[in-house]
C-alpha cells in the first residue's frame, strides 16, 4: 500500500489537469447557478458527481444517461417523499416529527436506489440528491439547480472527453 498512487508518479499531468478542470467546471456551475443553489447537501451531490466525471470518466456511472437520469430520479424520489411525508399534509400523525423526518429520508434513498436500478440510471451521488430534498426542502430552484448542474457536467464530460482518462 502506497501513500501516493504509482500511476501519479508516472503521469502526474493527467491528475493535475483533470483536477483543475473539475475545479473549473464546478466553479463555473456554482457561479452561473449561484441564485439556484439549494443547500449544502445538494452541492455535496454535485461534488461527488464531479469526482466521478473527472476521476473516472470511463465509469458506467459517468455516462450522461446515468449522470442526468440518476439525479432526475433522485430529485423525483426526494420530492415524492417530501410531499408525501413532510409537506404538512398529514393531520396530527401518531408519531413524532423526528420519526417522520427519518422515514422520509429512508424512503427517499430507498426509492431512488430502486428506481435508478430498474431504469439503468445508477449514479450513487444521486441518492444524496434525494435525501438533500428531505433535509433542505423542495423548491423549484433546487430542482432546477440539480438538473442544470447534471446537464453541465454531462456536457463538460463530452467536450473534454479526449483529454480525460481514468485515474484509477
Amino acid at each position: 500500500m502506497y501513500l501516493i498512487d504509482k500511476s501519479f508518479k508516472k503521469t502526474p499531468k493527467h491528475y493535475i489537469r483533470q483536477s483543475l478542470l473539475a475545479a473549473l467546471v464546478v466553479g463555473l456551475i456554482l457561479y452561473i447557478f449561484k441564485f439556484l443553489s439549494g443547500g449544502i447537501i445538494i452541492v455535496a451531490a454535485l461534488g461527488a458527481s464531479t469526482f466521478i466525471v473527472f476521476a473516472m470518466p470511463d465509469s458506467i456511472t459517468a455516462q450522461p444517461r446515468r449522470l442526468i437520469g440518476g439525479h432526475a430520479v433522485g430529485l423525483l424520489s426526494g420530492t415524492f417523499a417530501y410531499f408525501v411525508l413532510l409537506s404538512g399534509h398529514l393531520n396530527t400523525p401518531p408519531v413524532s416529527q423526528d420519526t417522520i423526518f427519518i422515514l422520509a429520508g429512508a424512503l427517499s434513498v430507498g426509492l431512488s436506489i430502486f428506481l435508478m436500478t430498474i431504469t439503468n440510471t445508477e449514479h450513487p451521488p444521486a441518492a444524496t440528491t434525494a435525501i438533500g430534498i428531505i433535509t433542505n426542502g423542495w423548491s423549484f430552484k433546487v430542482a432546477l439547480f440539480v438538473l442544470l448542474s447534471a446537464l453541465c457536467l454531462a456536457l463538460a464530460r463530452r467536450a473534454l472527453r479526449p483529454h480525460l482518462k481514468d485515474l484509477f
